[in-house]
């Protein structure tokens, strides 16, 4: 009787929790998530919804693309590892395709999450100074009645009251009008102190969408290279593809001169080799203990970001307007005001023409500039942060400093990433090298193609060393 009550007790429980979960699994299954978080229908929402329901609207996408980046990640690396078939190869660029589509997708999200945040900020800055400024008139007024009470002799406060008792009145609203005083400056402080954390906020956010849309614009470009790799692979023949396999084996014994185009840098006299530039790599790790491939991977991401290093000049110092070097026409924003004075002194230094000194553009987004270019030389220091470095690169070298100087570039990256822990955790030093101290999940593209690039460059190395 008791086993047969158990079991009684045990079914229902299992059509109770049947009950509770296949909804909301029947409701997960009718959501086709691949379809509702396409950047289109994502435009819709943002008119459609509530900012509050916008907003975990954009999350629960955000969260989407991310386990699909996860998953395809798994998958790529699965089939990487697989025979080198020519189908093989077609199925790992789909899949590297899809997966740096998902990665957009998250910027995407990640740049309309960031506005939504600027304007709640800045709405939040304005509000607050309107408070202010009301806080103000009415200390104004105050002021001017407690002026003007204390402008009173003790004779006319006396003959201008009729009971002695008004006169007790006048001296204790005199107080509270004191009191209200000393209260409405407590407030304007502490409103003035809010209005410096939200300023502070929104400039942090700021930085924070111009790192994620650097980010977007790695990931456009890469998607674009691959496509283009793709389309190529589509045209072979499964024999085409294992000659151009084979090919390619022997064409990697000879890496040096292979990899000496990646350092092709604007405003260098002579580019080295890729045994040239190891060997600067190698001499730098006696000094700050880098590894050659990350500094060298470092140099190589650094030099290819929008594909625009060292390709404006700087024009206008009081504006930061310049020049494209290739077509003559007028390139904004080409090197921030405060950096413009510490650029006119290094060149200067150096001996330069800072009108004829190649330094990087800005970048443009859906066909606006933002951010500031002005970075110099194969390091894309810009002048502020080269400054900081010119004496320890002195103390080594003992010559003043070039930016544009491979081997002071190569020096001034090796003691930058040093600092920032890069011979302990290299990743953590890229993405400081990128972003600074704080970074977004989504800005660690960056991070990943860096030590990709290492890890490709170490194989280089083994090869040119075996060679050796």
């Amino acid at each position: 009787m008791n086993f047969q009550f158990s079991i009684f007790k045990q079914a229902i429980l299992f059509v109770l929790i049947l009950f509770l979960v296949l909804p909301s699994f029947f409701l997960l299954a009718e959501e086709d998530l691949e379809e509702i978080c396409q950047i289109e229908n994502i435009e819709k929402k943002e008119s459609e919804l509530s900012k509050e329901d916008y907003e975990a609207f954009l999350k629960k996408c955000e969260a989407y693309f991310v386990e699909k980046s996860k998953e395809i990640e798994k998958d790529i690396n699965k089939t990487e590892a697989e025979k080198k078939t020519l189908q093989n190869k077609i199925y790992s660029l789909r899949k590297k395709i899809q997966n740096l589509n998902y990665k957009i997708n998250q910027s995407n999200l990640i740049i309309k999450d960031l506005d939504l945040q600027i304007g709640d900020t800045q709405f939040s800055i304005e509000e607050t100074g309107l408070e202010i400024e009301d806080l103000k008139q009415r200390l104004v007024k105050l002021l001017r009645l407690v002026y003007e009470e204390d402008q009173k002799s003790l004779i006319e406060i006396f003959l201008s009251e009729e009971e002695i008792s008004d006169f007790f009145d006048n001296l204790v609203a005199l107080e509270i009008l004191n009191s209200e005083n000393q209260e409405i400056l407590d407030n304007i402080k502490s409103l003035k102190s809010y209005l410096e954390n939200q300023k502070i906020s929104l400039d942090e956010e700021k930085e924070d969408r111009e790192n994620t849309l650097a980010v977007y614009n790695l990931q456009k470009q890469e998607n674009a290279e691959i496509k283009k790799e793709q389309e190529y692979f589509l045209k072979l023949t499964e024999k085409e593809y294992q000659k151009y396999i084979a090919e390619k084996e022997e064409t990697d014994k000879t890496a040096s001169e292979i990899r000496a185009r990646i350092f092709e840098l604007v405003g260098v006299v002579k580019a080295p080799t890729f045994g040239e530039a190891y060997e600067l790599a190698k001499y730098v790790q006696g000094i700050t203990g880098i590894r050659p491939a990350f500094l060298l991977a470092i140099l190589t991401q650094e030099s290819n970001i929008g594909k625009n290093v060292g390709q404006c000049y700087l024009k206008n110092t009081k504006t930061g307007e310049g020049i494209y070097i290739k077509t003559g026409n007028t390139a904004p924003k080409t090197m921030g005001p405060k950096s413009i004075p510490k650029f006119l002194n290094i060149t200067k230094e150096l001996g330069r023409d800072p009108y004829s000194t190649p330094v990087s553009c800005c970048m443009y987004y859906k066909g606006k500039p933002y951010g500031w270019g002005g970075a110099m030389g194969p390091a894309q220091f810009i002048p502020s942060t080269w400054v900081l470095y010119q004496d320890k690169i002195r103390a080594v070298t003992g010559t003043t400093p070039d930016p544009w100087n491979i081997k002071d570039a190569f020096l001034a990256s090796g003691i930058y990433l040093k600092e920032l822990g890069g011979s302990r955790n290299e990743f953590k030093a890229a993405m400081h090298y990128f972003s600074g101290s704080t970074w977004t999940k989504y800005e660690e593209f960056y991070g990943r193609s860096v030590i990709s690039l290492a890890d490709r460059y170490e194989k280089d190395i083994a090869k040119l060393e075996s060679e050796k």
